[in-house]
């Protein structure tokens, strides 16, 4: 129990470290690619670099995670993350920036997805939600604390500062795993006697192909908002910093409400969770465009954060228990991968519709899109919950 403990401070820690450099940055990319010349459509290519590459080597590293260990893998990818963080520095073009962040996609597929696997490999049954959810704050608090650390540091400092504070961070993320995190004996997290099933094999379980489902459409109808967002501020008169606090607000309720929703996700109806916030998600998003000023746009960017809290836990509560049966380094990995899909095509199609319509439209196709997604994955659930009952029935099958 206390090597447990241990591993989860630890890892809890690290990539609270990790994604609070990668929030430092998140809001002053759009603006620093902008002044390197990109268009919208730029926009989008450079953000889907780093979608494409996690979305590419996380499947691959995943399953290479449950055959031959998570540690090494976490520690290499941390390590990347400080290099990389300094490569921001020195990019002078569109082209150098998006290959930074290709190269910066793949250290990202060697950490987040890797320690949610860790974690889920500790994880009870019957209490994934409460696990996933408390380690979720993680990534949540960091991202949160980010955009508002990174927006006064470029204001005191220069826009330098926030690279510098980034690589810090992540090498001091890299020291911590290096010293106190043990690496996973064999047994915890293969399946299987260390040979996890065939990646055709995944699509076989229903709940799997639900999670993906949604994965996949949710991303879609999200993926512009954080891209766009420090786009769309100053057309309403928001400042850099008021966007800064726009993007922590949302990030902040997500982490802060990971606790109380994780242990709801244990005892409640998992399906119905993820379908609420969901749908609460998709109407902020088509209504961001109505915001005008400050205050609206925090209010209704505060809807998107709590509707994602109550969907995360129970979404990734869903993948683990997947995870049980095919590799946890697997499900997490195909989570991820199909999320990042989404997130490759969001700020491309994003980036077209800024361009030729309007930035309203990024947001209102990503409402409807993500509308559109919960009620596929709510139909395709309830269709997996009859097929289940009607094999429980003598005689049925």
């Amino acid at each position: 129990m206390n090597t447990a403990k241990r591993i989860y401070n630890v890892l809890f820690i690290s990539v609270f470290a990790t994604m609070l450099g990668l929030g430092i940055v998140s809001p002053l990319l759009p603006i620093y690619a902008e002044n390197l010349g990109a268009t919208g459509i730029w926009l989008g290519i450079i953000f889907s670099a780093f979608a494409l590459s996690r979305s590419v080597f996380m499947p691959v590293i995943g399953r290479i995670s449950d055959r031959r260990g998570r540690k090494w893998i976490i520690l290499i990818g941390m390590f990347a993350y400080a290099v990389l963080s300094l490569a921001y520095i020195i990019v002078d073009s569109v082209y150098s920036l998006t290959a930074v962040r290709f190269a910066h996609g793949l250290a990202s597929a060697m950490v987040v997805p890797i320690a949610m696997a860790y974690v889920a490999d500790l994880s009870e049954k019957g209490r994934e939600g409460s696990h996933m959810g408390n380690f979720s704050i993680s990534m949540f608090l960091g991202m949160g604390m980010g955009p508002l650390l990174g927006g006064f540091l470029n204001d005191a400092f220069g826009l330098d500062s926030v690279f510098y504070v980034m690589a810090g961070l992540s090498a001091f993320a890299t020291i911590l795993v290096g010293i106190s995190l043990p690496e996973a004996k064999r047994g915890t997290f293969t399946v299987q006697e260390g040979n996890p099933v065939p990646m055709r094999k995944i699509l076989t379980l229903p709940v799997m192909r639900g999670v993906m489902v949604f994965a996949f459409i949710s991303a879609l109808g999200r993926g512009g908002m954080m891209v766009f967002i420090p786009v769309f501020g100053p057309l309403i008169a928001i400042s850099p910093t008021e966007v800064g606090i726009v993007l922590s607000a949302n990030t902040f309720l997500m982490a802060l409400l990971q606790v109380p929703m994780g242990r709801i996700t244990d005892t409640g109806n998992k399906v119905v969770l993820i379908v609420a916030g969901s749908a609460i998600t998709a109407l902020a998003i088509g209504a961001i465009p109505f915001s005008g000023s400050f205050g609206p746009l925090l209010a209704i960017t505060s809807l998107v954060g709590i509707g994602g809290a109550i969907q995360q836990p129970a979404i990734m509560a869903l993948t683990v228990d997947a995870g049980r049966t095919i590799g946890m380094g697997t499900s997490m990995g195909a989570y991820n991968t199909v999320f990042g899909i989404g997130m490759i095509i969001a700020p491309l199609m994003g980036g077209v519709f800024m361009d030729y319509i309007g930035i309203d439209a990024v947001f209102y196709v990503g409402g409807a899109i993500s509308l559109l997604g919960t009620g596929i994955f709510a139909v395709m659930m309830q269709r997996n919950a009859r097929a289940a009952d009607r094999k429980d029935i003598p005689g049925s099958g």
